[in-house]
């Protein structure tokens, strides 16, 4: 996989810019002084065509980039290989956020619910646990990641030593072994917590789930 994407560019150059640059003597505080005055028009008017041409010059030798190459081993394990990327741009998106979408109350803890939180004054308003939803929804979609990006996770619900042998316990009319049997010896302690392995993929679930709910949310 090979991934190569620049930022948006904007090559825009306003006539108003310009204008502002050629006439660097005068000060924008200066009350007699506008830029956007009518009699500037015809000045702005003439930068107009120059300034497309450029911007649809530096669009064509300095464009934005999105380049995806997907190589056949990239989806062999797809899920694995989307989660290591995934993570650090939700851990990115948690750092540089500057907002919150709307979070339904069934999504989170009822501590963090709208109802919860208290009376509004206006309608409009955002309630007082609004950014806090939003908080905690990342951090689950995270630690969901977190977890699907460690190679261990899971392993703590396996304790104890093997101790096992497979022995015979069929034999065919010609005194061949048709059947084997497995025997736990004296040292076998290994023990599976299934129902704590169950709980534990059900949180990891929660968070995939609110990351699919509310993935066109996921920005800046």
């Amino acid at each position: 996989m090979k991934i190569y994407i620049t930022k948006y560019r904007y090559h825009w150059l306003s006539p108003y810019t310009i204008m502002g640059k050629v006439l660097f003597w005068k000060k924008w505080t200066d009350p007699d002084f506008d830029l956007y005055d009518d009699k500037n028009d015809h000045y702005t008017d003439w930068l107009v065509k120059p300034c497309q041409s450029l911007q649809k010059f530096l669009d064509i030798v300095h464009p934005k980039i999105d380049y995806v190459k997907i190589d056949k081993w990239d989806t062999w394990s797809m899920d694995s290989t989307l989660s290591k990327i995934i993570l650090p741009m939700l851990k990115q998106l948690q750092a540089t956020k500057q907002g919150a979408p709307f979070v339904e109350d069934e999504d989170v803890p009822e501590e963090l619910r709208s109802t919860s939180a208290p009376a509004k004054e206006n309608d409009w308003d955002t309630d007082d646990n609004h950014f806090k939803r939003w908080d905690w929804a990342l951090a689950q979609m995270i630690w969901s990641f977190e977890r699907l990006n460690d190679e261990n996770d899971g392993e703590e619900f396996h304790t104890g030593v093997h101790d096992t042998k497979m022995v015979p316990c069929e034999w065919d009319e010609n005194g061949k072994v048709k059947l084997l049997r497995m025997e736990e010896g004296p040292n076998h302690t290994a023990h599976f917590d299934a129902e704590g392995y169950t709980a534990h993929q059900a949180k990891i679930q929660v968070g995939l789930n609110l990351f699919g709910k509310y993935y066109r949310n996921l920005w800046d």
